[in-house]
C-alpha cells in the first residue's frame, strides 16, 4: 500500500540532510533516507513525454501527471507501513511548481549552512581520500582548492546548482511550503529543531535519541569514490574548528547565505542571525 503522506528534504549539500534523515527514521511513522532517484526518474519520464520526443502526441497533461505520481507510489510501495515519507533531492526546490500539482499537501525541509563552510566541508572530504579520484571532479578541475571550489559553485556544480534552486524557491510563490533548517542549530539544539519540524509538518512529536543516530550509505559513497560523504556520527553534537580554506576563498563564499534576509519570502526559517 502506498504511503499516505509525502514530504521532502532538500536544500544545500553538506548541510545536514543525511543527519536529519537519520534522526527522522527513528520514528516508526516516518521514512527518510539520502537522495533518492525519484526526481531523476520523473525528469527522464517527462523528457520522453515532452515536445522533444516522438511520443509527445500520446500524452496529455493528465496522463503525464498520473505517470509522475505513480513513480512515487511505485518506488515507495514497500515502505507503506510507514505512512509518512520524506523523499530527499537537492533539486526539489526548483520543482515546486510540479510538486504542487502532484500532492495536495506537502512541506519541504531545506537544510542550509553558510556556503563558506559547505565548501570547507567538501575540501575536508577530498583531503581525507587522497588516493581516490572521485567523480565529483575531473582531471581539469581537481588540481587545487581554487579549481575545486570553482567547479562546486558553478551553475552545474554540486553547490551552485543546489544554491540557485533553493534561492528560486525561497523567493517563489510557494515559499510558504519551505522550512529552512540551519546545520549549526541542528547540531547544537537537535531537540528544539525537531520540535519545530514536527510542528511544521503537523505530526505528533517523537522522543528521539540524539546519542544513537545510526545511518550510513557506505556502498553509495565508495561507488562515487568519496568515502565518508554520507557518514553520520552517532552522537548529534556541534564541533567547532578552524577552516582549511585560504582566507580569500572563505571570505568569497561567506556572504552567500541569502536566507539571512527574509524580505520577499514566506519561508519559515530556523537559523541564527549574524552578529
Amino acid at each position: 500500500m502506498p504511503p499516505s503522506q509525502f514530504h521532502f528534504i532538500s536544500g544545500l549539500p553538506r548541510s545536514g540532510s543525511t543527519l536529519l534523515a537519520g534522526i527522522l527514521r527513528q520514528n516508526p511513522r516516518l521514512y527518510a533516507s539520502m537522495s533518492s532517484p525519484v526526481g531523476g526518474l520523473i525528469n527522464g519520464a517527462l523528457e520522453q513525454m515532452g515536445a522533444g520526443s516522438e511520443f509527445y502526441t500520446f500524452f496529455d497533461e493528465t496522463r503525464r501527471k498520473r505517470i509522475c505520481r505513480s513513480l512515487f507510489d511505485a518506488y515507495y510501495e514497500d515502505v507503506g507501513q510507514r505512512p509518512v515519507i520524506f523523499d530527499t533531492n537537492r533539486h526539489w526546490t526548483s520543482r515546486l511548481h510540479q510538486l504542487v500539482e502532484l500532492f495536495d499537501d506537502f512541506k519541504v525541509i531545506c537544510c542550509v549552512r553558510n556556503p563558506a563552510w559547505i565548501m570547507d566541508s567538501f575540501e575536508v572530504i577530498h583531503r581525507k581520500n587522497p588516493f581516490d579520484y572521485s567523480r565529483m571532479f575531473n582531471s581539469g578541475n581537481r588540481q587545487t582548492v581554487y579549481s575545486r571550489c570553482d567547479a562546486l559553485i558553478s551553475a552545474g556544480g554540486a553547490v551552485g546548482s543546489a544554491w540557485t534552486a533553493l534561492k528560486e524557491a525561497y523567493y517563489g510563490e510557494f515559499s510558504d511550503r519551505l522550512l529552512l533548517l540551519d546545520y549549526d542549530l541542528l547540531t547544537q539544539h537537535p531537540g528544539r529543531c525537531l520540535e519545530l519540524i514536527y510542528q511544521f509538518i503537523g505530526e505528533t512529536p517523537f522522543e528521539h535519541d540524539f546519542d544513537r543516530v545510526e545511518y550510513q550509505e557506505t556502498e553509495f559513497d565508495e561507488t562515487l569514490g568519496v568515502k565518508g560523504l554520507h557518514a553520520v556520527k552517532k552522537k548529534v553534537e556541534f564541533n567547532s574548528r578552524r577552516t582549511i580554506l585560504p582566507p580569500d576563498l572563505f571570505s568569497k563564499y561567506q556572504e552567500m547565505d541569502f536566507w539571512q534576509d527574509n524580505t520577499g519570502t514566506a519561508a519559515n526559517i530556523i537559523a541564527p542571525k549574524k552578529n
